[in-house]
Order: structure tokens, then C-alpha cells, then sequence
């Protein structure tokens, strides 16, 4: 869960002891509203008959995934979408109801049996799984079919049946008694790629399963193909239901999606200065002096580091914010800690909040930004940020 913004009429040693974060050197704020406009958005590019899956793996990408569901399920998601067993149950232990579908493999007793507990909805990949999950449900005599959702491999090579192979065993799920076919889906590989071959490809592989299983006599309940990108580049990829990730917390899976609608970070990363100083010419910054000042220059360190997931490859590369001003950031990033050059502000004082990621005034950092530093990704960098790290929810 995510701890709340206080308001103002708290004392500031009420608000050390009831909002914890206060006193922190470190956090990352979440905006809740962002995250509902997202979700609104989304939805205003979709037909009334296609439904949102809100994708909130991996603690919702870092933001929090029992606050991020409650939010975009009162915003107008219907689904989410989680990679494994645990995370499902999460949901459901904090009173979540909407379907959620693991789209990770699943393959233990133990598995199949937390699943038919807490209602979860799991991905076939292959026939040996499908019996695996009849046969468990049989011996422990559940009582209604299981909701599964068979998943084809259509290009991406990662899980699912080939697609060559779906007709066949889509067949056999349906013969299994403890199983009901709730979808069929597969994953596109190169949806956020301006050449869209490979995905036409991957749609007419998924069109011709389809086509296939309707000539013997089997209409599919619900097809899903869409992720973020697919979302924002064709709506003819929509189908009954789009599973989207990254859009919904406010960032575009590539740079000529930008245009597609408007979308807001949800997530901002700040910190505290914990100590100023000025350091004459010819001083080196932190390990391995990468950095030596060549005038004399004001100091600041940060009380954040690579421990809470500030990537150390940014080491004299990154920069911040402090009153909506750009600084730069100096010397190798430790585990803690970071150093700044405030020089350009010399009455910065201890306490001040420094924004790592977010935006403050004219000025914006993303997550895009740093991914392009270290020719990574933006899920990377969302996902980095680790728990240490107070989440703090504010409007």
C-alpha cells in the first residue's frame, strides 16, 4: 500500500510519526490523478465493446500494484493483468474482486490450488499443462470450471503453443471438464518498431488460428493481441480486450507513439540534500575521483543512491532539479548517496527536495530520459526504483 500525502493542518511532529516518508531522505511519489487521466485516455481511443486490462506486474511497475488496481479499476479498467501466482493473491487479499489474469507459466499443484482458492485466472501454454491443471482440479473436486486463457506463440518465442499447433490444442482444453476457455491471446514482439511487418505477420498467424477454429465449429469467448504499443498504433489490434503496461503509468513504449494521445508520468523520485559544502580547485568527488573540480565549487549531497535504484552508469551524466532549475550531477554515484554541482544555486541549504525524476516548473526528467542515457528501456528504469524507497500517494 501507499502512504498519503498529510495535510497542512498536521503539526510536524504528528506528521514525523503518522506519514513516516516525512522524515525520509528518499521517496517516490505517485500521482494518482495522472494515473486515473491515463486510464481515461486510454479508454477514449477504444471501442465501447473493448476492454482495458490494467498490467500492474512487478508491483505495478514499481508504483505500488494494491493502490495503482484500486485506482484504475474506479477509472474504468475491468481487468489486470499480473505475472505470477503471488502477485494475484496480493490483489485479492486487499479486497480486489475484478478478474486478474497471470500471464506468467504456472505448473505446481501448489500453484493450481492457490489459484482455484483465490479465484486467480491462469495462462495455457501447452497441452502438458492443461492436464497438469485437470488433474489437480479433479482430485481436489473443484466444483465449477476454471476460467483459463490460451496463450499462442505467434513470433514472439517466448511462451504459448505455436500457433501452427493452436487448433489442435485449444481442442483439447475444451475437452478437459475442469477447464473453460475464457480467451485466446497471443504477445506481439515488434509492436513498437516503425516497420510493422513482423507485426501484420504475428495478426494474420493469430487471424488464421482463429478463422481455423471457427471452421470447426469453435467461436473464441474474447481474443486479446494488444500491448501499450499495439494500443496507441492500430486499432485494428484492439480486439475485445487491450493489456496495456507501460501507457497506464504515463510513458510511450517509443517515440512516434507520442503523438497517439496525451499521457501523464505517474511516477516522481525525489530526495533530501544532507549536507552543503564548498570544495576548492582541484578536488576530487567520490570513488575513484571521476570527478575533479576544476574551479571551487559548491557541493551538495543527496541522500540516494544506486541501492534505491539510481542506475551508477549515470555517473556524470545525469542531472536534476532544485526549484525547478536544472544541476548537474558529479562524481561516481554510490550506494547511498549522490553528489550535485549547486554551484549555480549557492544558498541551497540541508533539507531542500531535490526531484530526480518528475517535473518542477518548466522542467521535466523521465524515465525515457535515463533510458536513453543508458541505451536501456523505461521499464527498466520504473522497475529499478526498490522498497526502501517510501511509495507516497499524492492527487
Amino acid at each position: 500500500m501507499l502512504s498519503h500525502e498529510p495535510k497542512s493542518s498536521v503539526t510536524s511532529d504528528q506528521q514525523w510519526d503518522t506519514y513516516p516518508w516525512l522524515s525520509q531522505r528518499a521517496w517516490v511519489e505517485i500521482n494518482l490523478s495522472a494515473l486515473s487521466y491515463n486510464v481515461k485516455q486510454l479508454l477514449s481511443i477504444l471501442s465501447p465493446q473493448t476492454q482495458l486490462m490494467a498490467v500492474v506486474k512487478a508491483d505495478a511497475y514499481g508504483h505500488g500494484a494494491v493502490t495503482v488496481a484500486q485506482t484504475v479499476l474506479d477509472s474504468g479498467a475491468s481487468w489486470l493483468g499480473v505475472a505470477t501466482v503471488p502477485e494475484g493473491i496480493q490483489l485479492r487479499k486487499a479486497g480486489i474482486k475484478a478478474p486478474i489474469l497471470i500471464l506468467g507459466a504456472t505448473h505446481t499443484r501448489e500453484q493450481i490450488h492457490a489459484i482455484a482458492q483465490w479465484k486467480l485466472q491462469p495462462t495455457l501454454i501447452s497441452p502438458k499443462q492443461a492436464l497438469v491443471f485437470s488433474n489437480t482440479l479433479e482430485a481436489i473436486n473443484y466444483k465449477t470450471p476454471l476460467p483459463v486463457h490460451v496463450k499462442l506463440d505467434t513470433g514472439m518465442s517466448r511462451l504459448g503453443t505455436n500457433w501452427q499447433e493452436a487448433a489442435e490444442f485449444v481442442q483439447l482444453v475444451q475437452r478437459l471438464p475442469d477447464l473453460t476457455i475464457a480467451s485466446i491471446y497471443s504477445h506481439l514482439a515488434t509492436a513498437d518498431s516503425l516497420d510493422p511487418t513482423t507485426m501484420k505477420q504475428q495478426q494474420q498467424r493469430f487471424e488464421q488460428v482463429i478463422a481455423q477454429l471457427r471452421t470447426l465449429g469453435i467461436e473464441p469467448p474474447c481474443l486479446h493481441l494488444a500491448n501499450s504499443a499495439a494500443t496507441l498504433s492500430d486499432k485494428a489490434l484492439h480486439y475485445d480486450i487491450v493489456r496495456v503496461g507501460l501507457a497506464v503509468y504515463g510513458l510511450y513504449p517509443a517515440d512516434h507513439l507520442c503523438l497517439s494521445i496525451d499521457l501523464k508520468p505517474v511516477l516522481q523520485v525525489k530526495a533530501r540534500v544532507t549536507q552543503v559544502k564548498t570544495i576548492p580547485p582541484g578536488t576530487g568527488v567520490s570513488y575513484s575521483h571521476q570527478f575533479i573540480a576544476s574551479d571551487e565549487l559548491r557541493l551538495a549531497v543527496i541522500g540516494i543512491g544506486y541501492a534505491d535504484g539510481v542506475p551508477r552508469n549515470l555517473s556524470n551524466k545525469m542531472q536534476v532539479l532544485i526549484r525547478g532549475q536544472r544541476v548537474p550531477q558529479i562524481g561516481t554515484i554510490t550506494m547511498d548517496q549522490l553528489m550535485l554541482d549547486v554551484s549555480a544555486l549557492p544558498d541551497v541549504q540541508e533539507g531542500e527536495v531535490v526531484t530526480l525524476l518528475g517535473t518542477e516548473g518548466k522542467e521535466q526528467i523521465t524515465a525515457e530520459d535515463w533510458a536513453n542515457q543508458l541505451n536501456t528501456i523505461s521499464w527498466e528504469i520504473l522497475c529499478g526504483f526498490k522498497h526502501r524507497l517510501p511509495r507516497v500517494a499524492v492527487a
